[in-house]
């Protein structure tokens, strides 16, 4: 069973408001994505005064997603009972750019779980990756992971409501920044991974020829400044580059499907994007479609492919929310969920194979 609550009333009454709402019901595990006005360090520890047999896990955000809306500025949960999860753990990764640190965070996955990742049936084991979404550290971290393990981590980055000042993670009662969260689910029903992006390939291809990785910046699309490459690719001024930025990201192109890498600011002629790009990478100009609708088509479509949906964990871009806000469409992409127990929060990044951007990852329960 899974229940979903939400609150947006102050902490101590937040908490007790969602456990009233899931009263009556043993959690194995609750997840909480929570705006940062509630304080992330008491949010944590309250939680896990309230749940002392489950473990608790979440990050603030820069919105919320529960059943049927989108909000700000509140509290969302989701408990997960036993006939969900069959066996959970989680870990800390203190400083996510340490190759030691991954390490040893899913040695400690490994030996709550008493089986080693290499030996984990990865239709019926899945991660969850919740990282400070201002530490710059996600590609080290997915990348890090997926040479360890063949089990799917997904999830996102925590926000701050767009302060870009700090953000955190919150795990056993306590709140990190700088930090991710590891959680390994072993699932009695498995799960599936919806990743939807509302793009479509312009027909156009930027090659890295110089970048700054570290940085996330690229100095020279096609050995041209980057800004001067990217406009005319696009067709505009480069002076108003900036201006097609949401609705026309670039594409890394993996069996015909993007891996959105989003551009984020113009630094004398260069780009600077919100995640890494490589240099030599052959990206797509991307031209946007539809959120709600794409959105709408690949939750009914999963859907009518397992013959139902226990529940959803929706990583959801903040660059997506700030689209559907300024076309006023957030009451349309909340009832999207309507009838399924799911949360979400608007991420600083999304967690899949890598760290992407402009993207909703969800974790499907079955």
């Amino acid at each position: 069973m899974i229940r979903t609550a939400y609150s947006t009333k102050e902490l101590s009454a937040a908490v007790a408001e969602i456990e009233q709402q899931c009263a009556g019901f043993d959690p194995h595990v609750v997840l909480c994505f929570a705006s940062p006005k509630y304080g992330p360090a008491e949010l944590s520890r309250k939680l896990q005064n309230a749940y002392p047999k489950a473990c608790t896990v979440g990050c603030t955000t820069a919105g919320e997603i529960v059943s049927g809306r989108m909000l700000t500025g509140s509290a969302v949960a989701m408990c997960l009972g036993a006939e969900t999860v069959e066996g959970v753990a989680y870990a800390v990764v203190q400083n996510p750019r340490e190759k030691a640190a991954v390490r040893d965070a899913l040695g400690k996955l490994e030996a709550h779980s008493g089986k080693r990742l290499a030996e984990m049936d990865i239709r019926q084991y899945v991660g969850i990756v919740l990282a400070d979404g201002l530490s710059g550290a996600e590609e080290q971290l997915m990348e890090r992971i997926g040479d360890l393990t063949d089990v799917f981590f997904v999830g996102g980055s925590a926000g701050d409501d767009l302060k870009f000042e700090r953000t955190h993670v919150m795990a056993g009662g306590q709140a990190y920044t700088g930090a991710a969260v590891l959680m390994l689910l072993k699932l009695r029903k498995g799960f599936d991974i919806i990743k939807t992006q509302s793009f479509v390939p312009a027909g156009k291809t930027l090659v890295a020829t110089e970048v700054d990785e570290e940085n996330r910046k690229v100095v020279r699309f096609n050995g041209k400044p980057a800004v001067e490459a990217y406009a005319e690719a696009v067709g505009v001024d480069p002076a108003k580059v900036s201006e097609e930025f949401m609705n026309h990201p670039l594409g890394l192109m993996v069996e015909g499907e993007p891996f959105v890498r989003s551009p984020q600011r113009v630094q004398n002629g260069a780009m600077l994007f919100y995640c890494r790009i490589v240099e030599g990478a052959e990206l797509e100009v991307l031209n946007a479609t539809d959120i709600v609708a794409d959105t709408r088509a690949a939750v009914e479509a999963k859907k009518a492919e397992l013959g139902g949906i226990a529940g959803i964990v929706d990583f959801h871009c903040i660059l997506r929310t700030l689209k559907l806000r300024a076309e006023q469409r957030c009451d349309e992409y909340g009832a999207i969920f309507n009838g399924i127990p799911a949360i979400g929060f608007s991420t600083y990044g999304e967690a899949y194979l890598g760290h992407i951007n402009q993207t909703s990852t969800m974790l499907v329960f079955r």
